[in-house]
C-alpha cells in the first residue's frame, strides 16, 4: 500500500479591528450544541436540493467541494460536502465516514445532520462552522498569543479526542487544518475530517499507511499496530507547534522527515522554548514517546497539572506574549506545500486526459 498524504483546502477568515481577548470560560455543552442529538440515515430517495438551498462555496479538496446551504423547513445554516463516488471502494470509505460520525456527538466534534446518495456522489450536510482555522486565527496581529491561550486551545483538543476514543474511534489524521475555530470572534474549537478514522478494537492488529508526515506517528511509518496513543503522538506534535512555532520532525524532504519520525527524536533546545513553562514541556514530553503505550491518553492529559484550570499559577508566565514569527512561517510553508501539491495532482490530471 502506498502512503497517502492529504490535501485539504484553507479556509478563510476575516480580521477583526480589536485584539482577541481569550474566553477561558468552562464551555456549557449544552448551550454550545448545534442541534438536537439526530439519528442519521443516508436517504437514496431523495436528494440534498430537494430540502436545502444550496449557496457559496466555501471550500475545495481532493474530496469534492463544500457549499453553504440552508435547510428549507427550519432556515438552519449548514455545509453541504459533495464527494465524487469512483467506485465501491469510494463508496464504503463514505459510509464508514457517516457511521462514525454518527457516534460522535459532542461539541468538540463536528457533528453531522444530514446525509444522500445518488449514484455518482454523496452529500454529507453537517453543522457550519465559520471561525476558520485554529493556526490561522491566531497568528492574526489581533490576536494575543499566550501559554494560557494555548492551555486552553488544547484542553478543548484533548477533550474532543478523549470523547472520541471512549466511543472506540481513532482520528488518525490530527493536525492542524483539521481543527477549527467555532466562529471568528469566540475561542471555541471543533475536530474536523473523519474520512480516515476507523473504529478501534484491542482484540484486532490495526495497522494502516496514511497520514500527515510532520504529525504521523511513528508506528503508522512503521507499519506497526496502532491505538489510541496514536492519536496523542499527533496532539503532541501540534501542542509543540503552536507554543513554538517549530515542526519537531520536519525534514528537507518528505522522506527526511518520516525518518526524523522514527527515530522520535527531539528537544526544547530552540530559544522559543525559553519562556515556556516546565509544566507545558513535561505535557508534550508525556506525549511524544516512541513507545505507544507509554504515552498519556486524551483522559490522562485533562488531568495533567498543566491543562487543569482547577490549578492557580503564580506570576505572569502563562500570561506573557509568544512570539508568533516561526508559527507564521509554519502555516505559510504548510499554504504554500498544498498549493504544489495541487498544482502537480492538476498537471498529473491533465497527462492522464491527453
Amino acid at each position: 500500500m502506498g502512503k497517502k498524504f492529504l490535501m485539504k483546502t484553507e479556509n478563510t477568515m476575516n480580521l477583526s479591528k480589536t485584539k482577541v481577548k481569550v474566553d477561558e470560560s468552562e464551555p456549557n455543552y449544552y448551550e454550545e450544541a448545534p442541534f438536537e442529538r439526530r439519528d442519521v440515515m443516508v436517504k437514496k430517495d431523495k436528494w440534498v436540493t430537494d430540502l436545502y438551498t444550496v449557496d457559496s462555496i466555501l471550500g475545495k479538496g481532493k474530496f469534492g467541494e463544500v457549499k453553504r446551504c440552508r435547510e428549507r423547513r427550519t432556515g438552519r445554516q449548514l455545509a453541504a460536502k459533495f464527494i465524487e463516488v469512483n467506485g465501491p471502494q469510494d463508496r464504503l470509505d463514505v459510509l464508514n465516514e457517516v457511521e462514525i460520525m454518527k457516534h460522535l456527538q459532542h461539541p468538540r466534534l463536528l457533528q453531522l445532520y444530514d446525509a444522500f446518495e445518488n449514484r455518482e456522489n454523496f452529500c454529507l450536510v453537517m453543522e457550519l462552522v465559520n471561525g476558520g482555522e485554529l493556526f490561522e486565527r491566531v497568528i492574526n496581529d489581533d490576536f494575543i498569543l499566550t501559554e494560557k491561550a494555548c492551555v486552553m486551545f488544547m484542553r478543548q483538543i484533548c477533550d474532543g479526542v478523549a470523547f472520541m476514543h471512549s466511543q472506540s474511534i481513532l482520528h488518525l489524521d490530527m493536525k492542524p487544518e483539521n481543527i477549527l475555530c467555532l466562529t471568528r470572534e469566540g475561542n471555541r474549537i471543533k475536530i474536523i475530517d473523519f474520512g480516515l478514522a476507523r473504529k478501534y478494537d484491542p482484540k484486532e492488529d490495526l495497522r494502516v499507511l496514511f497520514g500527515t508526515p510532520e504529525f504521523v506517528a511513528p508506528e503508522v511509518v512503521n507499519f506497526d499496530r496502532i491505538y489510541p496513543s496514536t492519536d496523542m503522538w499527533s496532539v503532541g506534535v501540534i501542542c509543540y507547534v503552536l507554543l513554538s512555532g517549530l515542526s519537531p520532525f520536519m525534514g528537507e524532504s518528505e522522506s527526511e522527515t518520516l525518518s526524523n519520525v522514527t527515530m522520535a527524536k527531539w528537544d526544547f533546545t530552540a530559544e522559543e522554548f525559553e519562556s515556556i513553562s516546565s509544566e507545558a514541556k513535561d505535557f508534550i514530553s508525556k506525549l511524544l514517546v516512541k513507545e505507544p503505550r507509554k504515552r498519556m491518553s486524551a483522559s490522562d492529559c485533562l488531568e495533567h497539572q498543566w491543562l487543569r484550570r482547577s490549578v492557580k499559577r503564580e506570576g505572569k508566565l502563562l500570561e506573557r506574549s509568544l512570539s508568533k514569527k516561526r508559527l507564521r512561517k509554519f502555516v505559510y510553508r504548510r499554504k504554500w506545500q498544498k498549493a504544489i501539491n495541487a498544482m502537480l495532482a492538476l498537471r498529473r490530471m491533465g497527462v492522464a486526459l491527453s
